[in-house]
């Protein structure tokens, strides 16, 4: 999706949710707040900065919308700024959920920190401020990120304490951000005694897609801030946002000739951006979902997407249903273009071994995967495609990011191809199985911030979906 310049002037309101680390409560404050303000019948706008798939389906579930993930890393500045335009424009509200800590970044400079993402959008921040064990010394926190957030050219327009033990530590902290900071407190969130409807897994919740009643969490969470924080104080803090450049879509490119391209979605693969899918139906794909674990014969497609997720808490399910596993691997053979993301790559192999032993799984890519304890692989990507494959042209340069705590066992160097700038992969700097009209990597993409990779899915379509018709005459 292309977008051009409208105006500078914006009169979206909006705020950013950010802390001092991971694991200061960012995430249970965003979605009390999107759940809290949709119960009071306002429209939010979600949104999510940086690579995350399982917080962004949270933050959709809480505003009973699409969460759009936004980053300086993975897509220009302009890109950024149309799709928030794009998607706030329909709303009361925008809340952003960053991430890391508010200045964190890849470099000394924070260049695609939260505080980045907020100065391209002109987005004022509240910050979650876990007070453990602590007094005064809250303020000259506060007022060390005031300082920080000139530098960055972005405003400090409310703190939220979190954690907070007693009445006492309470009232002492609020008047010392008072006496020696200018940003106001909007809430003080206690000790929480129950935590168990909070439920994790790795380095953040358990997805959405998992929970068989996941409105119990959100409810708790938008209760918890409907006692413990002025949300009118909140709504009036994000309608001071200041101005920044509003973008429009630009036309469509005429949607190409008709494809059927095939989604593996369901509890074990949800992992797709709303954007990747989008921009599959402007080419003018028609996506059909598939549902691994149900589902047991595979449809007449023209290309098959497998995203990733969480495969290795199904594999008893993914290994019992053998039909739809052997109709994978049958079309596979005969030339259908798959493209598949870390779980789906997983998906794909020959088998997945956990401690609990070893699944079989499609059997398309002849090797196993094995799960570890800690990540095998975590954080931004870049990778340079190397060569010929169906989907990306050699010498192009891809953007994404990974997350994964598996392992293919056995050298990928023969088929990968793709060399890794930055970031895991598969190892000894590869990734990009490629094996006839297949494509797997540990690498996830956006579509907004690599238009060719649709192009490259609708190209492949195409092209097979040619073949069967020759074939039929």
């Amino acid at each position: 999706m292309r977008f051009t310049l409208t105006s500078r002037v914006s009169s979206y309101s909006r705020a950013a949710v950010a802390g001092l680390s991971g694991d200061c409560g960012k995430t249970f404050l965003s979605l009390g707040l999107v759940a809290a303000l949709s119960r009071r019948g306002h429209k939010v706008a979600p949104f999510k900065k940086g690579p995350d798939y399982i917080d962004a389906a949270w933050l959709a579930q809480a505003a009973g919308r699409s969460c759009r993930n936004l980053d300086p890393w993975l897509m220009p500045e302009d890109t950024i700024q149309g799709l928030f335009s794009l998607h706030a424009s329909k709303t009361r509200i925008s809340i952003m959920e960053g991430n890391r800590g508010l200045f964190d970044g890849m470099d000394a400079q924070g260049s695609n920190s939260t505080a980045e993402l907020c100065r391209i959008l002109s987005m004022p921040v509240l910050l979650i401020l876990p007070v453990v064990k602590q007094t005064r010394t809250a303020a000259a926190i506060v007022l060390g990120c005031e300082q920080f957030a000139q530098k960055h050219k972005i405003k400090l327009g409310g703190v939220v304490l979190n954690r907070v033990a007693t009445a006492r530590q309470k009232r002492v902290i609020c008047q010392a951000i008072e006496d020696y900071t200018e940003t106001p407190v909007l809430g003080a969130i206690p000790r929480l005694k129950d935590t168990s409807l909070i439920a994790g897994r790795h380095l953040g919740l358990i997805p959405v897609a998992e929970q068989a009643e996941p409105r119990t969490m959100l409810d708790f969470a938008a209760q918890v801030m409907e006692d413990h924080v002025d949300l009118d104080a909140v709504l009036a803090m994000a309608d001071e946002a200041g101005t920044m450049p509003v973008m429009t879509p630009v036309d469509h490119d005429a949607p190409q000739a008709k494809v059927r391209i095939g989604v593996v979605r369901d509890g074990a693969f949800n992992f797709y951006y709303p954007e990747n899918l989008q921009a599959l139906e402007d080419a003018g794909a028609r996506l059909v979902m598939v549902d691994a674990l149900q589902d047991d014969r595979l449809p007449q497609l023209d290309a098959l997407y497998v995203g990733g997720g969480f495969p290795e808490t199904h594999l008893g399910r993914l290994e019992r249903n053998k039909a739809l596993r052997n109709d994978i691997r049958s079309a596979a053979a005969k030339g259908l273009p798959v493209y598949a993301e870390c779980g789906g790559l997983m998906f794909l192999c020959d088998e997945v071994r956990t401690a609990d032993g070893a699944a079989s799984m499609c059997g398309v890519l002849p090797y196993t995967v094995t799960m570890h304890k800690k990540p095998a692989g975590h954080g931004y990507c870049e990778l340079l495609v190397e060569k010929p494959n169906p989907f990306y042209a050699v010498g192009e340069v891809l953007r994404g990011h990974e997350f994964h705590y598996s392992r293919v066992e056995q050298d990928t160097s023969a088929t990968a191809v793709c060399a890794m700038r930055r970031g895991t992969g598969l190892g000894n700097g590869r990734d990009g199985l490629c094996f006839q009209n297949v494509w797997a990597s540990y690498t996830h993409i956006h579509a907004a911030g690599l238009p060719q990779w649709a192009r490259g899915m609708i190209r492949a379509a195409q092209g097979f979906s040619s073949e069967n018709t020759k074939e039929t005459l």
